[in-house]
């Protein structure tokens, strides 16, 4: 992608309605549409969505095409995509505003710092979907399940919010379950090293990203677990 498109989409970030912007981890502040600073802490509802509807975030969406699928599917609950490249947040924002989705949103962050975006208890649930598995074993606590992050889950789910992990890594799959082990604030609800090989448990796991098609089409496996927090 050539600068010029880069620098384009985001200036069409910067104008549409459903995207939302931190640009430095510092200085935890948000730019909404226009350039215009919001805050969005406790209000998405109020402010954005126009509803008392349930939200589910996405976390590391990519072009949004979960968050995407689960806005028509359930147009009764509102859904948040969460990335840091804005490139990719572009294609799930004009993708949302050619359907005329208004109930999905997108704020392009580092997921490190989500706990200052969102109330406790705002989000009820969470998706993760096809992460960067950070091989390395010195990148472990970068890994979107790691102990360290589930720390930060903390800081905005209920209890009893559930966190989706999709992903075609076995490795993240084995380490999510070894992470869980000396979890006493979550409890795996179920896990299955390849989903497609039984009827699925939600229709959720119908949707398919980009990465998920090319994964399927290379003959991986589509790993899935689900977790509930026990937590207050």
């Amino acid at each position: 992608m050539s600068q010029r498109n880069k620098l384009q989409k985001f200036a069409e970030n910067l104008a549409a309605p459903n995207v939302f912007e931190n640009f430095d981890t510092k200085n935890p502040q948000l730019i909404g549409q226009h350039g215009l600073e919001v805050d969005m802490k406790g209000k998405w509802n109020e402010l954005f969505f126009k509803n008392d509807n349930p939200i589910t975030l996405e976390l590391a969406c990519g072009r949004g095409e979960y968050s995407l699928d689960l806005a028509r599917r359930y147009p009764n609950r509102n859904f948040i995509g969460l990335d840091v490249k804005g490139a990719r947040i572009w294609r799930g924002s004009q993708d949302a505003i050619n359907d005329g989705l208004t109930n999905v949103a997108f704020l392009r962050t580092r997921i490190e710092i989500i706990s200052h975006f969102f109330a406790k208890g705002e989000p009820k649930e969470i998706w993760i979907t096809f992460p960067d598995p950070f091989l390395k074993k010195s990148k472990s606590n970068r890994r979107l399940t790691s102990s360290w992050f589930l720390k930060q889950y903390k800081e905005i789910l209920p209890k009893g919010a559930i966190i989706n992990l999709k992903t075609d890594s076995p490795e993240l799959y084995e380490f999510t379950l070894e992470v869980l082990e000396d979890e006493t604030e979550y409890e795996i609800i179920y896990e299955n090293f390849d989903i497609y090989s039984a009827p699925l448990i939600i229709p959720e796991l119908e949707a398919k990203t980009w990465y998920e098609k090319l994964h399927l089409a290379d003959k991986r496996l589509i790993k899935f677990i689900q977790i509930r927090y026990l937590g207050d």
